[in-house]
């Protein structure tokens, strides 16, 4: 297994969509392992492929470090798709390994189904709650080549607009292995 670099908020490949993954082959899964290795060294519960510089639609999550999500199973979604979502809204502070230093409060639904293929391309439908829920929707989000930053008024925008600006030249030190440049991945 390898550490891959956390592409950064300003790499263009977080601003794309992803591309649904056709067949699981060695790289594939070579791809899972290493992404689960480089979230759990960022200490990050939640990982889509474009934040480690590839365009397939595939997040890795492992909640269990969260205090009352010990017994959830961490999860490597390909394709995914959240099937359903209830109406009751919730709003929770957000943080993210690509923008790292940044949180904000975000409302997303409480209650989702998640709809994926895990890596032998068996098709799984979960319910999700709360935390869970919530890094799902945050993951998928990241496929879709949203930030959890442009989901926050135009207030709050303003108030970001220098840390982002730090995080995108790389004027900070970061706890992990990130890219070196914006321009990573056109």
């Amino acid at each position: 297994m390898a550490l891959l670099p956390i592409t950064l908020y300003g790499d263009k490949i977080l601003r794309r969509k992803a591309i649904k993954v056709k067949e699981i082959n060695f790289e594939t899964v070579e791809l899972v392992k290493n992404m689960f290795e480089t979230m759990r060294n960022a200490n990050g519960i939640g990982l889509a492929a474009n934040q480690v510089g590839t365009n397939e639609s595939i997040f890795v999550i492992d909640v269990s470090v969260v205090e009352g999500y010990e017994k959830y199973k961490p999860i490597a979604a390909i394709n995914p798709e959240i099937v359903n979502r209830s109406d009751e809204e919730v709003g929770i502070e957000e943080g993210c390994l690509s923008i790292p230093g940044v949180r904000a409060e975000i409302i997303r639904p409480k209650l989702i189904t998640l709809k994926y293929f895990d890596s032998d391309m068996k098709e799984h439908r979960i319910d999700a709650d709360d935390i869970f829920a919530r890094v799902i929707q945050h993951e998928l989000d990241h496929l879709h080549g949203t930030l959890f930053t442009d989901l926050v008024n135009d207030e709050i925008k303003k108030s970001l607009k220098k840390d982002l600006g730090n995080i995108k030249s790389r004027k900070i030190e970061f706890e992990y292995p990130v890219t070196e440049d914006v321009d990573y991945q056109l």
